[in-house]
């Protein structure tokens, strides 16, 4: 370990909701390493005042058989049991708190008895679906189309009247089709993951800087539309093309932060703090630091705020759309 893990954690009392994480062991289609609850209880255990989380699907503990829609309830059922460890071991996060499944959304209306059986299995726990968009990360430019397709647009429409939110993980170069659909489908709550999809691999790689306009109107655009909720997270990734993990030092939250202000800044500037919630997308993000370092990220580019606006990026956004209790409620009143 570096002397950078070991950074202080930056003030330490402010209550966090993680947002935005994932379990997984072998069998995840794209990644091979572990991190299931005693690694992630260990991240939560270095120095930050995480109350809750929200788990969100990546794959995980599918059933093995039976018929193929109903298989990814395998992973609700999986969340709900590690939140049942979590708490069996005395765990002071309640994780897991929220629960953001999978199910394929491109069935329009028969869709409706897999979000059922996702319903029972998370026990009061479940808050959306997620169904990505993007595309195979090794080819940025090969665009799906799902946010077009009418079958898609109508298994959205069901989402909403089983009163969950969409989380949409779409690449910087789709945020147009992600304004459409949510032009399309008001009264359906979507949450952009991870800024709306940074992204320098492949050909986009450095060109970060070209891409910026483009994103930058695109989250302008999005943030006019009062039913869309922006994701902070998601720059910690080798998606991301930031290119942490390369490095021969690795990077203190300070020069985490200092790089990728920009985005930050102008999310927060768009969306407001009521539509803006910080999130660790864990454990990918983990390329560029520790849980305790990205956390410290966070609260250095939240550092010109004030208490209240802290409240709500951090844990009092987050409380309200995934509608979870929170240990501190002085954001409610802000």
């Amino acid at each position: 370990m570096t002397a950078v893990e070991f950074e202080d954690v930056l003030e330490p009392g402010l209550e966090i909701i993680d947002a935005h994480h994932h379990l997984w062991g072998p069998g995840v289609p794209w990644e091979p390493s572990t991190y299931l609850l005693d690694d992630f209880a260990a991240d939560l255990e270095t120095g930050h005042r995480v109350t809750a989380t929200v788990y969100v699907e990546c794959h995980s503990r599918y059933r093995p058989d039976g018929p193929a829609e109903l298989r990814p309830v395998g992973e609700t059922e999986f969340a709900v049991a590690v939140a049942a460890a979590a708490a069996a071991r005395g765990i002071a996060t309640r994780i897991a708190a929220g629960i953001v499944a999978h199910a394929d959304l491109t069935v329009g209306d028969a869709i409706d008895a897999v979000l059922d059986a996702h319903e029972e299995a998370g026990k009061g726990r479940l808050r959306g679906i997620r169904h990505m968009v993007a595309p195979p990360l090794h080819k940025p430019a090969e665009d799906p189309g799902l946010l077009r397709d009418p079958g898609f647009r109508r298994g959205l429409a069901r989402l909403a009247a089983h009163g969950l939110s969409f989380e949409v993980y779409a690449l910087q170069t789709q945020l147009g089709d992600v304004v459409a659909a949510a032009q399309a489908v008001p009264e359906l709550t979507f949450v952009i993951d991870h800024l709306g999809g940074i992204f320098g691999l492949g050909e986009l790689a450095g060109r970060h800087n070209e891409l910026w306009p483009r994103w930058r109107a695109d989250i302008v655009a999005l943030s006019r539309l009062q039913n869309t909720y922006l994701k902070l997270s998601g720059l910690g990734t080798e998606y991301a093309g930031f290119g942490w993990h390369e490095r021969r030092t690795p990077p203190s939250s300070a020069q985490i932060a200092d790089e990728t202000r920009k985005y930050y800044a102008h999310a927060i500037e768009c969306f407001g703090v009521r539509r803006c919630l910080f999130a660790s997308n864990f454990p990918p993000d983990r390329l560029a630091g520790s849980y305790r370092t990205l956390w410290n990220v966070f609260k250095r580019i939240a550092d010109g705020c004030s208490r209240d606006e802290k409240a709500a990026l951090f844990h009092g956004t987050a409380a309200a759309l995934y509608r979870l209790s929170s240990a501190d409620t002085a954001w409610a009143t802000a």
